[in-house]
């Protein structure tokens, strides 16, 4: 089944309100995806995200849950699949980091970084997996990092958690590709985007000049990422994980 609002597919994307999920909102929307944008707290961005896509032509409405909450997020898809079908394409962007010595990082740091970036991942596939599975068709594309590849100092627990992410799309890969449901990843480098903003200009200068591409990422940068795993050229591409970093990793 195809979206009932114009007989579209339905692309959800966790963490819309975003600079990274409102880039993939837009590209998708203009690819002819209806978007499902999930917000958890920024109720007024995501709205706001919303008008815009309309006021442009396109076919878009917000979807709110903790995707730390596993029944939250199942009545978010259980919606979605009432107004919209179901998840055609499901993008798991939601992310929390936290930049913190090793040794400061406390119980609640961990759980709130794991949380977020991997049981939020765990959870919407959960319940987007056996829309997907009835369909014999589905792409998910989870946003991993950089870090999750090389690991960062001062970011162990982000690092671990963007690490899992990557282990859990081959694994899940792998278990749904006889359902013809592709798993992918994007492992985004350094980004111009507001979870980044603390960082200082020498750090940031030091980052840019470590990258051979000589400049920081954009959010349309990974947003072009995440449309080539959802549309129709990576068909028989699954458990990839694509660095769009600039060449920080050479």
């Amino acid at each position: 089944m195809t979206c009932l609002i114009k007989n579209q597919k339905c692309a959800v994307i966790t963490g819309a309100s975003g600079g990274i999920g409102s880039a993939s909102a837009f590209l998708l929307a203009k690819n002819g995806f209806c978007v499902a944008a999930h917000y958890h707290t920024r109720r007024d961005r995501a709205e706001k995200l919303v008008r815009d896509l309309t006021e442009a032509g396109y076919d878009a409405f917000a979807v709110r849950a903790d995707v730390t909450d596993a029944e939250d997020v199942r009545r978010m898809f259980a919606g979605i699949e009432e107004k919209c079908g179901g998840a055609d394409v499901l993008v798991n962007n939601a992310g929390a980091a936290q930049q913190k010595l090793f040794t400061d990082i406390t119980q609640g740091d961990y759980d709130r970084v794991f949380d977020v970036n991997m049981r939020g991942v765990f959870n919407c596939c959960q319940a987007a997996v056996p829309y997907m599975i009835r369909k014999k068709s589905g792409r998910i594309i989870n946003v991993s990092s950089v870090w999750g590849v090389s690991g960062a100092s001062c970011e162990v627990h982000y690092s671990a958690a963007k690490a899992a992410v990557i282990g859990f799309t081959k694994a899940l890969a792998k278990e749904l590709g006889p359902s013809n449901i592709t798993v992918n990843c994007v492992a985004p480098g350094f980004i111009d985007t507001e979870m980044n903003a603390e960082l200082d200009s020498e750090a940031v200068a030091r980052i840019v000049s470590e990258t051979p591409l000589g400049r920081a990422g954009t959010p349309m940068d990974v947003a072009e990422a995440i449309l080539f795993f959802a549309g129709g050229g990576a068909e028989f591409l699954t458990g990839q994980v694509l660095m769009v970093d600039g060449g920080f990793r050479l």
